[in-house]
């Protein structure tokens, strides 16, 4: 039974910032954030949006009343949980009309947990044929202002539905995955913005794809020209480069022009939006299905997830026939070119403007779904 992706789409807030109206700002050479880092843009997020909202919106547009009857598992990946102890994927299983026999929770392991629930949601329904899972990676990368993590900032969240006998990509069996304990990002109890050795995370990143790249070819006798294309986890586009040329040096010319074109075909929608951290990955499989030139049904796409603290896994998708009718790309493309470019003096503006959860607050937003009030800590969404 062929068990993978049948529907995804990628929802962004309706704002961002010009990189180099940041570097500008910022008093460095825009070439730093535009080619150093490979960013263009970077999503910005209002107070009246959460991970809840974006991931609402990223799924409504997916489903169909015969899907919401047939999902029986809600999962959300987040590194920016909006509580403790209740996970968003309850939430979202009410705002969005989930039949309710199901089960709804939340994954965490810094970048990849949206990985984690798509793999799982893969076992479950090859145990249950007849059931569909709703798997969505929702995250509001956040560093600080002039913080050296700033230009590597994002929000937004893909939504996945699996299923068997998919119409976009059929996962496959081999995986490899490796497991470390490292302190490269980490965001403790308490703390507002996350902890960063960036130096350490850099290479923690490549070296994690070089061990299970390895891994992957010795377990499954797989060399570079088994995949016309791999996707990877994009906390900033110029990431996913170096850990692919990483393995590229002993290939010929046209094997690399090869695998450097498809990668480029991958980061065109991140190099707008930013750091979705769990979505990342899945923003770039979008991107590479909806801009590439030389893919068809039949293909082979590997896919590089990576979460610091360290958990990364390596796995692969064939494309199925007549996978472009279920892409969204004319919608997509609408969505990024109607967002509302911000000044830096609006953009700290919103940074800045945050709320006590503590204390009552009132919302006005036209999105189809937003923060309308809290009370008592309790967040009430339009719908």
């Amino acid at each position: 039974m062929n068990v993978g992706i049948d529907k995804m789409n990628f929802f962004v807030p309706p704002y961002y910032v010009d990189m180099t109206d940041l570097a500008i700002a910022r008093d460095v050479d825009p070439n730093k954030f535009l080619i150093g880092i490979g960013q263009e843009q970077m999503a910005v997020s209002p107070k009246s949006q959460d991970i809840v909202t974006f991931a609402a919106n990223a799924a409504k547009q997916l489903l169909t009343p015969e899907d919401l009857a047939a999902i029986d598992m809600v999962i959300v990946g987040t590194e920016t949980s909006i509580d403790e102890s209740k996970a968003s994927a309850v939430v979202l299983h009410r705002l969005l009309g989930v039949q309710p026999f199901a089960r709804s929770f939340e994954i965490k392991e810094a970048c990849y947990g949206a990985t984690a629930g798509v793999q799982l949601a893969k076992s479950h329904v090859r145990a249950n044929p007849d059931s569909k899972v709703l798997v969505i990676a929702s995250d509001i990368a956040r560093y600080g202002l002039n913080s050296g993590g700033e230009p590597t900032q994002g929000a937004g969240a893909v939504a996945m539905l699996i299923s068997r006998d998919p119409r976009i990509l059929v996962l496959e069996e081999q995986n490899a995955m490796l497991t470390q304990d490292i302190y490269d990002f980490w965001r403790p109890v308490g703390h507002q913005y996350p902890l960063v050795d960036g130096p350490l995370s850099n290479a923690t990143y490549i070296d994690s794809f070089q061990k299970v790249w390895k891994h992957y070819q010795a377990k499954y006798q797989r060399s570079l020209a088994d995949f016309d294309a791999l996707a990877f986890h994009i906390p900033y586009t110029k990431m996913g480069k170096k850990a692919l040329l990483s393995i590229l040096e002993t290939e010929s010319e046209s094997e690399q022009a090869r695998m450097l074109a498809s990668y480029e075909e991958s980061i065109v929608y991140s190099r707008k939006v930013g750091n979705l951290y769990t979505g990342s990955l899945y923003l770039g499989l979008i991107s590479l299905l909806e801009n590439a030139s030389n893919l068809s049904a039949g293909n082979r796409i590997g896919l590089f997830s990576y979460g610091s603290g360290a958990v990364s896994e390596l796995f692969s998708g064939i494309l199925v026939e007549g996978y472009e009718a279920f892409l969204n790309k004319e919608a997509h493309q609408e969505l990024l070119n109607n967002r509302q470019k911000l000044s830096i003096a609006e953009y700290e503006a919103m940074f800045e403007d945050r709320f006590d959860i503590d204390q009552p607050h009132t919302f006005e937003d036209d999105l189809p779904f937003s923060i309308t009030t809290i009370e008592g800590t309790i967040r009430t969404y339009r719908q």
